[in-house]
């Protein structure tokens, strides 16, 4: 396995554990539980971010800037969603 498909790997796990302790945050039924899976999601996401950089900078994940139009877009429909549900 090359070092560009286990950093992949290591990207799309963390990404995957960011989303079970941001379910947990949210499904806790306790104040203590609920603080642990925070700072796990914290955790994660710091880790996630540090893995996401490292593949940037070696030209392993290439952002695509999105086009002003469909930006434009995006923003008309969710004025029109608040503006329908004020």
């Amino acid at each position: 396995m090359d070092d560009k498909t286990l950093m992949q790997d290591l990207l799309n796990t963390h990404k995957g554990l960011c989303d079970l302790y941001l379910h947990g945050a949210i499904e806790s039924g306790t104040q203590n539980v609920h603080c642990t899976f925070t700072q796990g999601l914290q955790d994660a996401l710091s880790m996630q971010n540090q893995i996401y950089s490292q593949m940037s900078q070696r030209g392993w994940y290439q952002m695509t800037p999105a086009e002003q139009n469909k930006i434009e877009q995006t923003k008309q429909k969710f004025s029109m969603q608040a503006q329908q549900q004020g």
